[in-house]
């Protein structure tokens, strides 16, 4: 192979890495809409909303600070 075949050969495969990347968001896309929503729970909702309260104030701890914290 020459250069210029293994450049064209890298560009064609970006493309197609793009074009599945696509295909990928749409089927999430399309499962979301197809998945039925669950009604929360009076409890659920208050516990929701406690919970977003808490990150407001900060009061929250960080995925990476937590797998440190837990080794």
């Amino acid at each position: 192979m020459t250069e210029l075949d293994i450049a064209v050969s890298e560009s064609q495969l970006r493309l197609l890495l793009d074009r599945l990347d696509m295909v990928r968001l749409e089927l999430l896309r399309l499962r979301a809409m197809l998945l039925p929503e669950e009604e929360l729970s009076e409890k659920e909702r208050k516990e929701l909303e406690e919970a977003r309260k808490e990150i407001a104030k900060g009061l929250c701890i960080s995925l990476e600070d937590l797998i440190k914290k837990m080794g």
